[in-house]
């Protein structure tokens, strides 16, 4: 299974900017630049790279994390994933934190932990950001 994403970009990197195609079309034309990248801590001025990884890592954890829960016959009613993928200027992306809120009936505090811990470790995204620091924090709400 091949999933697809086309970038365009034009100029140089801190005047240019870009836009971003996904094969969904979730994203089309969705502008980013390098002012969205380092600057505009607010997010409005278009996605970047970082923000797409966040969202593929918190909608990937959470899908897992499902799964083991069902499994364990207390499916969840609800999963509130966040990743916050952090990047250090002149280093790299250093890290990504999970936090997960979960409204799950039947289940205690100390297996709902092993659960996503389970899941952070099974992620396929988790798995493709190894080179960082995974955190998790997860309880019940």
């Amino acid at each position: 299974m091949d999933r697809t994403a086309n970038a365009i970009w034009k100029g140089d990197l801190k005047g240019g900017t870009g836009t971003l195609d996904t094969q969904s079309g979730t994203l089309k034309g969705t502008p980013y630049s390098f002012k969205a990248r380092f600057e505009d801590e607010s997010g409005k001025s278009g996605t970047n790279p970082e923000e797409l990884i966040a969202a593929a890592h918190a909608g990937c954890f959470a899908m897992q994390f499902s799964h083991f829960l069902a499994e364990n016959g207390t499916p969840a009613t609800e999963l509130d994933a966040k990743a916050v993928v952090t990047l250090v200027p002149g280093t790299g992306i250093t890290g990504s934190a999970l936090t997960v809120v979960g409204k799950v009936p039947g289940i205690d505090a100390t297996k709902f932990g092993e659960l996503a811990e389970k899941a952070k470790a099974g992620c396929p995204v988790s798995k493709a950001l190894g080179a960082i620091n995974v955190s998790l924090d997860a309880r019940l709400g």
